[in-house]
C-alpha cells in the first residue's frame, strides 16, 4: 500500500473551466426576454372567501375535537347524501354566535391516505360553504363516505350544499331535534 504525503500534491491551482452548458427547457424558448419567471413558477393565488363576500354576519367556527362532542351531535339531525353525511344539533345552552365543526372518516372509506384526502376535501368544502349555509349556535359533523375522496369536486360541493340547506331549513323553522334514543329496552322476564 502506497502512502500519499502532502508533498506529493501539486500546489498549482487548476485552470478555470467553463460552466457546463445546460440547454433551456423546451417551454422557455417562447418566453419573453424581459420576463424573469415563467408563468407556472411560484405559488398560485388561493381563492379566499372573505366576510365581505359572504353574509355580513360572519360566523366564528370552532373545531369539535373530543369524542363526547361528536356523540352529542350524532343525536341530532342527519342529512344523508351519496358522498357525505352531515349531522347537526343545536349547541348546549347558552347559545353562542359560533358554530362547531368536526370531520370524521371511518376505515370503511379506505386506508389512512384515502381517509386523510377525504377529510382535507371536506375541510375545504366546509370552509367555502358553512359561512353561507351554517346556522349560528349549531354543531356540525361531516362524515366522509367511500367516494368522498375521489368524487368530482363540483359534485361533492353540491351534495354538501344541499345537505346544509336542508339542515338550515330545519333549524330556522324551529324544529326540535329528535329525542335521543335510550337504547333497546328488554321487558323483564318473570
Amino acid at each position: 500500500m502506497t502512502r500519499v504525503h502532502q508533498e506529493d500534491f501539486s500546489t498549482e491551482q487548476p485552470e478555470a473551466q467553463a460552466a457546463p452548458r445546460v440547454p433551456l427547457a423546451h417551454g422557455d424558448q417562447e418566453r419573453a426576454e424581459d420576463s424573469r419567471f415563467s408563468p407556472r413558477q411560484g405559488s398560485q393565488a388561493s381563492e379566499r372567501v372573505s366576510a365581505s363576500d359572504l353574509d355580513s354576519s360572519a360566523l366564528m367556527i370552532e373545531r369539535l375535537r373530543v369524542r363526547r362532542e361528536f356523540l352529542y351531535v350524532a343525536e341530532g339531525y342527519a342529512e344523508r347524501r351519496r358522498l357525505v353525511v352531515i349531522q347537526a344539533r343545536r349547541r348546549a345552552p347558552p347559545p353562542r354566535e359560533t358554530l362547531g365543526l368536526g370531520f370524521t372518516a371511518t376505515k370503511k372509506v379506505g386506508g389512512s391516505v384515502v381517509r386523510n384526502r377525504a377529510r382535507r376535501r371536506l375541510r375545504e368544502a366546509a370552509r367555502l360553504l358553512l359561512p353561507r349555509f351554517g346556522v349560528a349556535g349549531v354543531d356540525y359533523v361531516i362524515v366522509a363516505r367511500q367516494e368522498t375522496g375521489t368524487a368530482p369536486w363540483p359534485r361533492l360541493l353540491d351534495d354538501i350544499e344541499k345537505a346544509l340547506v336542508s339542515l338550515r331549513r330545519r333549524f330556522i323553522s324551529g324544529d326540535v331535534a329528535p329525542a335521543p334514543v335510550a337504547g333497546p329496552s328488554s321487558p323483564a322476564k318473570a
